[in-house]
């Protein structure tokens, strides 16, 4: 009885308290970032990146990639490229952090490197949540800035996505594979030498 009664009270917990501030949170959100396509196209594409970074799979997160998912109907396919580059960065250049400079890294996060480079490769931003619960403050800023790097040059390279899922996986139905490859490269090693800019070598006994 205690597992189905736990199970009652938290999913009464998530739909009478935690979803209705969270659902008007998402409703704000893709309001404005479905606002800003009469704007700049580099700007939101920077933007989408950004956000897709700031709490790897978390509402904000998710408001973006509904923002990319929305755009394939009107096959504003730049705006979904944005999206998914921005979600595989975080987890690859984390990956590439621990690769080169590994002195910042403890054994055990080092031997993630390889399931950060397939999360990443498959479009799974989670993977670096482990890194940012441990260290907010550096970890979340440097895959928010490469992300949203990635995130600009997708656009400023008219890279385009049709589907809304795949990462790596879609390169053959990507509109300009190369531009992709290069924007996804580019972020990633930006997160990965902010990362080893802002964390320190760990103390060695």
């Amino acid at each position: 009885l205690v597992p189905a009664f736990s199970l009652l009270g938290v999913g009464v917990l998530m739909i009478l308290v935690v979803n209705p501030p969270l659902g008007d949170f998402n409703t704000w959100l893709c309001t404005l970032l479905s606002a800003m396509n009469g704007g700049s196209r580099l700007a939101l594409g920077a933007v989408l990146g950004l956000l897709m970074a700031t709490d790897y799979g978390g509402p904000i997160n998710k408001a973006a990639y509904v923002t990319g998912t929305v755009a394939l109907v009107s096959e504003q396919y730049d705006i979904m490229a944005s999206v998914m580059v921005g979600g595989m960065v975080p987890p690859i250049g984390v990956a590439l952090a621990c690769l080169l400079f590994e002195n910042r890294f403890t054994a055990e996060e080092r031997r993630t490197v390889p399931q950060n480079l397939l999360m990443g490769a498959s479009f799974v931003t989670e993977g670096a949540l482990p890194f940012a619960l441990r260290d907010p403050l550096r970890v979340g800023p440097a895959c928010m800035l490469g992300s949203g790097l990635a995130g600009f040059l997708t656009v400023f390279l008219r890279c385009g996505c049709p589907a809304p899922h795949g990462g790596l996986f879609l390169i053959a139905v990507i509109q300009n594979p190369l531009g992709f490859l290069l924007a996804l490269l580019a972020g990633s090693l930006l997160t990965a030498a902010l990362l080893g800019i802002l964390k320190k070598p760990l103390q060695t006994s």
